[in-house]
């Protein structure tokens, strides 16, 4: 099922994930385009975090395959086929991770947790402090670069979050619930934040969400219910190109999960 006209970045084909009797997922096809961002929308149990887990390697599904399409920054993969370290090595250099507890780690600087991810993808820790500042300080964090996770607001350590998920340039970004824990004005400009560092700069957003606010500011807008996707809209509104996003650094992937597949 498809409601973009955008280049394919991730093709998803009857994708089912069932726990004892009980079906997470029921054969699932979507495919999601390059630099769109995607709400994926329904009640508590209808399987929206399980399909935003498949999508980007963290559980495999039962049945069905999941597609990295190629770009000029990651080379192809069949996702549902990689090994565990193909896996880890794809979420780690190409998708990029934003939760709703930011699950940072509290005895680490804020400059440290952005770093780490990119001394994870590969990056000297020279490099990969030079970048997480820059990423920070693009974030409006200048003032905050030594203080540790707890020493910070709940809109501070989400910006933290997103700047340790956008250090390495990732092609995709995976949020669950990114403003679930912020109150309206700060989840409006982390949202803001959010949307320009992925889709400013031509990469795609994934966001799980329970909050029409939130799907409203998306480019496009699926709907599950029971497993199964049940609508798939654009949302008009959104589908203008969104304000360019200067990224502070490039990081280019190694896509070592290509090489752990053979």
């Amino acid at each position: 099922m498809t409601n973009t006209q955008l280049p394919a970045i991730i093709t998803s084909t009857n994708i089912s994930k069932h726990y004892s009797q009980t079906y997470a997922l029921a054969g699932v096809d979507l495919t999601i385009g390059l630099g769109e961002s995607l709400a994926i929308m329904g009640p508590s149990g209808s399987g929206k975090t399980t399909l935003l887990h498949c999508l980007a390697g963290i559980i495999r599904p039962d049945e069905g395959n999941i597609r990295l399409l190629p770009t000029d920054r990651s080379s192809a993969a069949e996702i549902t086929s990689l090994k565990e370290a193909g896996r880890t090595a794809l979420r780690r250099e190409v998708f990029g991770f934003v939760f709703q507890q930011g699950l940072l780690l509290p005895e680490l600087t804020a400059v440290d947790n952005v770093a780490l991810a990119a001394m994870l993808a590969g990056m000297k820790r020279p490099d990969a402090t030079e970048h997480a500042r820059a990423w920070l300080q693009r974030l409006g964090l200048a003032e905050h670069l030594s203080k540790r996770i707890g020493q910070l607001s709940g809109g501070q350590a989400q910006r933290v979050a997103i700047a340790r998920a956008q250090v390495t340039q990732p092609v995709v970004t995976f949020a669950d619930e990114p403003t679930g824990a912020l109150d309206s004005a700060t989840s409006t400009e982390v949202l803001s934040e959010l949307l320009a560092s992925t889709t400013g700069r031509g990469s795609t957003l994934v966001v799980v969400t329970h909050d029409e606010t939130v799907a409203a500011r998306c480019s496009r807008i699926v709907r599950l219910a029971d497993g199964r996707i049940v609508s798939d809209s654009a949302n008009q509104a959104q589908q203008a190109e969104p304000t360019r996003y200067e990224a502070p650094a490039q990081h280019v992937q190694s896509n070592q999960y290509v090489q752990n597949n053979r």
